[in-house]
């Protein structure tokens, strides 16, 4: 039973510990947010000297790159402008979309990533393939193919698209080649600041429960003998006992014996008083000699 509980109190303290990592990577997120709510980034200009800048699939270069984005209510916003004046920016089915500019010259986003200052993008420049006709893409706006479209900016939840193949399309409002494009991408994601919050105080609650688990006191255990009444003697000899009924019970008190005072009279013993010291020959006493018969008269 020690075992089970130990067992739990380190899975409780292991998930209450990943909790606080979490709300500590959400904390770190949030520090970088605007006042709003919102992350707002600067991506390098892109440059191309054809009529078009793709993303081929949406949906996947945001769970590769800003997984976070596609979760919940959040809402992506995309700022595009030309040196001449807003961009045409628009969302179309991936077929669809390459179909239109197969005979167009156009860049295609390979990757980009989170980084400090503009992002980064990677481009791929494609070219009509041999045998096939060129042209000019013009007047995107009056396509009828797209998903949503917008001159300048465009914003859209990622959570609502996710599982689409959808193409984002970038242009010249008139579609000219020679395209140059300042963009700024701009994520709104309402539930990071209740879930920093949830990961906080659930991970502190499972730690104190991890710590009352692992700390609470151990009760002593109780041994029961269970026997066969002809094994009572020799599991009592073992014991060195003689009778197992005893056992368990504390032993009683041993009568103190009692004690009584007596009165004992000394016999009178004489003082001995200190002999004093004689000052000169004439002070010491006489020898003593024995009695001798007087002499015979001569």
């Amino acid at each position: 039973m020690r075992f089970v509980w130990v067992l739990a109190g380190m899975v409780l303290l292991i998930t209450g510990t990943t909790a606080l990592l979490g709300a500590a990577g959400l904390g770190l997120l949030t520090s970088h947010a605007d006042p709003g709510g919102g992350f707002t980034a600067r991506v390098e200009t892109v440059r191309t000297p054809g009529h078009a800048v793709v993303v081929t699939d949406l949906d996947a270069l945001l769970r590769q790159e800003v997984p976070f984005s596609r979760f919940g209510q959040a809402r992506l916003r995309l700022d595009a402008r030309t040196p001449d004046g807003p961009a045409f920016v628009g969302l179309a089915p991936a077929d669809e979309a390459r179909r239109w500019l197969a005979g167009a010259p156009h860049a295609v986003v390979q990757r980009t990533a989170l980084a400090r200052g503009p992002l980064p993008v990677r481009l791929e420049h494609r070219t009509p393939e041999v045998g096939t006709p060129p042209t000019v893409p013009a007047a995107p706006a009056a396509q009828t193919f797209w998903v949503r479209a917008g001159a300048g900016a465009l914003e859209w939840s990622p959570g609502e698209l996710a599982g689409q193949r959808l193409s984002l399309v970038l242009m010249h409002p008139d579609g000219r080649a020679d395209l140059a494009l300042d963009l700024r991408a701009e994520l709104r994601a309402g539930w990071v600041a209740p879930a920093t919050w949830g990961s906080l105080t659930g991970g502190i609650l499972l730690v104190v429960l991890a710590a009352l688990v692992l700390l609470r006191p151990v009760r002593p255990r109780e041994v029961v003998f269970v026997v066969e009444p002809d094994q009572v003697p020799v599991l009592a000899g073992r014991l060195g006992v003689s009778s197992l009924s005893g056992l368990g019970t504390p032993p009683s008190p041993r009568p103190t014996p009692e004690r009584q005072l007596v009165s004992v009279a000394a016999a009178p013993r004489a003082a001995i008083a200190p002999v004093p010291r004689p000052e000169t020959l004439a002070d010491l006493p006489a020898p003593h000699h024995p009695l001798r018969p007087p002499a015979p008269p001569s």
